[in-house]
């Protein structure tokens, strides 16, 4: 039987809107105490007052902000339960041949150091909570396989830095996996999701948070080193 993370305190990067701020609102439903960090004061404080979440501001892009986000936590609750590395960005979109070494910087700036940044400050927090667990979301865009499959929608999509970025994310996870063995670390792609980041093209929120709440509510039961999306294992 799965045991449900109630009383659980969970923080979601870029948790203010979209993909993040529906996670959150399932997690908040289910028991869990949800920190929302966002780099907005005004819009991250907001969705928390909405949600009955609460807010920390959080800049994944920036030492300080992260540190200091780390010391609110610390002294709020003293520990973290679960990490939910959400936020992301699509960067600016050029044709591959014309893409700039500064414009992949600005995407892995957020979507891969960002991720690492973040993941090594709250590590000392995640290893005072319970089952501690970080869940990375990732993106088909980022696989081999369905980008290289014409019948799947990921190849319609030639992003080359978000979705290398992507890649990136999916085995950063694995690694962190395989060495960090006290805590465990899985990633989830949400797939194609109607919200402002893709143009509202796609299924619901609520189906595009589907992978991340799972893996967040598993509890005791939490795998470590998986890529899934909402279906099941994600090819890669």
């Amino acid at each position: 039987m799965t045991t449900t993370r109630t009383g659980t305190t969970t923080l979601i990067t870029g948790g203010n809107r979209g993909l993040g701020r529906e996670t959150a609102r399932r997690l908040v439903e289910a028991g869990q105490t949800v920190w929302i960090g966002a780099r907005d004061e005004q819009s991250g404080r907001r969705a928390a007052q909405a949600l009955g979440a609460r807010f920390v501001q959080l800049d994944v892009t920036d030492d300080d902000s992260v540190g200091a986000a780390v010391e609110t936590l610390r002294t709020e609750v003293g520990h973290l339960d679960v990490l939910i590395n959400n936020a992301g960005v699509l960067g600016e979109v050029t044709p591959t041949e014309e893409m700039t070494a500064d414009q992949v910087r600005s995407v892995y700036e957020t979507n891969v150091f960002g991720l690492v940044r973040v993941t090594r400050a709250f590590l000392p927090l995640l290893r005072a909570g319970t089952n501690p667990s970080v869940v990375n979301v990732t993106s088909g865009l980022g696989s081999f396989t369905l980008t290289s499959d014409p019948q799947r929608v990921e190849s319609q999509y030639p992003l080359a830095a978000y979705g290398s970025s992507k890649s990136a994310v999916t085995m950063l996870t694995v690694q962190y996996a395989r060495t960090v063995t006290d805590v465990r670390f899985n990633a989830v792609d949400p797939g194609q999701t109607a919200t402002d980041f893709t143009g509202h093209l796609g299924a619901g929120v609520e189906e595009g948070a589907e992978a991340a709440v799972r893996m967040a509510l598993l509890g005791d039961e939490t795998p470590t080193g998986t890529v899934t999306d909402r279906v099941g294992v994600l090819p890669w």
